[in-house]
């Protein structure tokens, strides 16, 4: 571990250390005129807040989107208020009427950062540790970014060489998903990555003393991490100077990421709120907030108290910024000049446009045959890897069951690294046994830009990642999750692998689109869907979860409706149903079975193949009531597992025929037959149906 540095080329004048003690006092009133917050770490941290914006990171306030820009995290989302003072003292578009609103209705500063809500917030963080996972995909993202783009440009040279930055608390580092991260970080040695921690000592419950004594740089260093620490300056304020030392020695590691332990004091300097639980997340109160403006030199009896020349100080920022995208902007030009393909590959991939012709290449199964729908996701992934370059992704070290490795001659992994497939801008990302941060890392990927990111595991450790999935969902991020092995089917593994309430449970997630393809083409033309609705004309994006079979299933004609979300997959003999049968996924064949045997006596039926259900309500009434027509109250649905997706879809005359209890080990087709998921139940529950909706 290195000490602490001693020499600094940081040029900080009075009016840089004024602007920090406003950034303090604006956190104090903002919190103090709501009510309620987190005053006492954007109070602390507002001299490593301000020397990332002002003297560390590459950025232009006036584009916040700027694809040179360095990335900046706030983990400790609780500290919101760390984030707005800068980006309002740095002109992102804040004003002082925006941290007088904070955490209030139809503010641009809620409680949390939101990302797309606020200009210059890079991610919606407030769930502890999902930023340093969110910066670890970032850095990720850069790195395979550069590959598309300028792999042989020395390091530190390519207008895509950048850095991410990120801060986090004691919190975020408890939680086990940014252990999962910063594990895998060092593991892919992402020397853009720089972490700083917040080493205050105070957690909500009080001294960080009552649950955490570990020694926490060097579990960065065995992690693999380059680790320095930053002690305060005599009175207990963060040092700059020091921390700009480390900051610039840490971009200068490049073969490892950098860890920045700061020790600092909460609420420095309030006089009896400092180093107190209470400053965490409480509001410090009149009389400590005015002791504060006097000892900061603060009017007390002023509210949101900005200097002119304070502020005029800091939105140079916005000059220096502009003078940084020009310089960029020069270094980009001769790149475009020198790499004209690539350019153009570039042009496409920021606009979202997908390569002419892409379509083509997606495989069209033989219908009869049966396929697992997941080894049909591996086949079109494998197809469509040679034409998108931007797709890449791959497994929490399930590859080989999941069917994501996109080409098993690249791996995305450090040069170094002995497996003979190691390619540092390789296509098949490993993410180990770490579902959580995999789940965050691609939502860094996501919001780094400029590529698209998939991820797999089995559906039933969806829960292990389901904090990151919600946060995907609201931030409208296009990151698709693999899921497979997705009933009770997979068989002999048992119920601890045999996911039953995790279908409905994620389509409760709202946001978030699950797609459960009933076969081989189905699977096509969803992965199809997927990458369509990935484009700027959609508008937002969204994340989509594939529940995929691990065993073979018919497989039917391809039916563009598929795309819709729920089609007429076989149609009543009469054209006429009486009775409407709605499945998904593996459980399709077992309905058009049941079709047959109440065709064979003399009824009616229409099955309906419903792959997503978020995808069908978007369609307009008039195609959904085409689909299940409201004059047919006989219904059925039918899915291996809970069924509460689907009361509202039979009505108060239908039957569901579900698994509304865990699963057993055994082989898959004995479990089916078991738990009634058979041709002659369904048809049974049809019948049932169609005399419920005649009484």
């Amino acid at each position: 571990m290195s000490t602490k540095p001693t020499t600094t080329d940081l040029e900080w004048t009075e009016l840089d250390q004024r602007a920090v003690d406003t950034a303090r006092i604006l956190a104090a009133d903002a919190v103090q005129k709501v009510g309620n917050g987190h005053p006492g770490t954007a109070m602390s941290l507002a001299p490593a807040a301000y020397t990332l914006f002002q003297k560390v990171m590459r950025h232009d306030p006036a584009d916040p989107d700027w694809t040179g820009r360095d990335r900046f995290v706030l983990s400790a989302g609780h500290s919101s208020l760390t984030l707005y003072t800068q980006l309002y003292l740095a002109g992102f578009g804040l004003e002082l009427d925006d941290l007088k609103s904070f955490r209030t209705w139809g503010s641009r500063t809620p409680g949390h950062p939101e990302y797309g809500h606020t200009p210059g917030v890079e991610t919606t963080t407030g769930p502890l540790g999902q930023g340093v996972a969110n910066a670890v995909g970032m850095a990720m993202a850069a790195r395979y970014e550069r590959g598309l783009f300028d792999p042989e440009a020395a390091p530190g040279t390519s207008p895509f060489d950048h850095f991410v930055f990120a801060i986090a608390g004691d919190g975020c580092l408890q939680e086990g998903i940014s252990g999962e991260a910063s594990s895998m970080a060092g593991h892919q040695k992402l020397g853009n990555l720089v972490l700083l921690w917040d080493d205050n000592h105070i957690s909500i419950e009080g001294d960080t003393e009552t649950a955490v004594s570990e020694d926490t740089e060097k579990r960065y260093e065995a992690y693999g991490w380059h680790v320095q620490r930053v002690e305060p300056q005599e009175n207990g304020d963060l040092d700059p100077a020091a921390l700009y030392a480390a900051i610039e020695a840490a971009k200068a590691v490049t073969d490892r990421p950098s860890f920045i332990a700061m020790r600092s004091i909460i609420a420095w300097p309030a006089p009896n709120a400092q180093n107190t639980e209470a400053a965490h997340g409480s509001a410090l109160g009149d009389d400590e907030v005015a002791a504060t403006k006097r000892v900061l030199g603060f009017d007390p009896e002023q509210t949101f108290e900005v200097a002119d020349e304070v502020l005029a100080h800091a939105r140079r920022a916005l000059d220096r910024g502009r003078e940084a995208r020009a310089e960029w902007e020069k270094s980009f030009a001769a790149w475009r000049t020198a790499n004209a393909e690539r350019a153009a590959e570039f042009d496409r991939i920021a606009a979202t446009e997908l390569p002419a012709g892409w379509e083509e290449k997606l495989p069209v199964f033989e219908t009869g045959k049966g396929v697992a729908t997941r080894a049909a996701s591996g086949k079109v992934l494998q197809a469509l890897g040679a034409v998108i370059p931007e797709l890449w992704g791959g497994s929490a070290d399930l590859a080989g069951s999941n069917n994501t490795t996109i080409d098993k001659t690249s791996s995305f992994l450090p040069a170094d690294n002995p497996l003979p497939e190691a390619d540092p801008y390789g296509r098949t990302i490993h993410f180990g046994i770490r579902e959580h941060s995999m789940a965050a890392e691609m939502n860094g990927i996501a919001l780094h830009g400029n590529t698209r990111i998939y991820g797999g595991t089995f559906l039933v450790f969806s829960d292990y990642m389901r904090n990151a999935v919600r946060l995907s969902a609201l931030m409208h991020l296009p990151v698709t999750y693999v899921w497979t092995h997705d009933s009770v089917g997979l068989g002999e593994d048992g119920p601890t692998h045999q996911p039953v309430e995790h279908l409905a449970s994620l389509r409760a997630i709202p946001g978030l689109n699950v797609v459960r393809p009933a076969d081989a083409n189905e699977t096509a033309i969803a992965w199809r869907e997927i990458l369509r609705r990935y484009t700027k004309v959609f508008g937002k994006g969204a994340p989509h979860g594939l529940a995929l079979t691990r065993q073979g299933v018919p497989t039917y004609e391809a039916n563009e409706d598929a795309a819709k979300g729920g089609y007429v997959l076989f149609e009543a003999s009469t054209g006429t149903p009486e009775v409407v049968l709605i499945a998904t996924g593996s459980e399709v064949h077992v309905a058009v079975e049941a079709r047959e045997q109440l065709e064979a006596a003399g009824t009616p039926t229409r099955v309906v193949s419903m792959p997503s259900v978020e995808w069908f309500d978007e369609q307009d009434q008039g195609y959904r009531d085409s689909v299940i027509p409201p004059s047919v109250k006989a219904r059925v649905a039918v899915e291996a597992g809970i069924g509460l997706t689907w009361h509202r879809f039979v009505g108060d005359a239908g039957r569901i025929v579900s698994l509304e209890h865990f699963g057993a080990s055994a082989d898959g087709k004995v479990l089916f037959e078991e738990f009634g998921f058979t041709a002659e139940n369904v048809a049974n529950a049809a019948r049932e149906s169609i005399a419920a909706a005649q009484r």
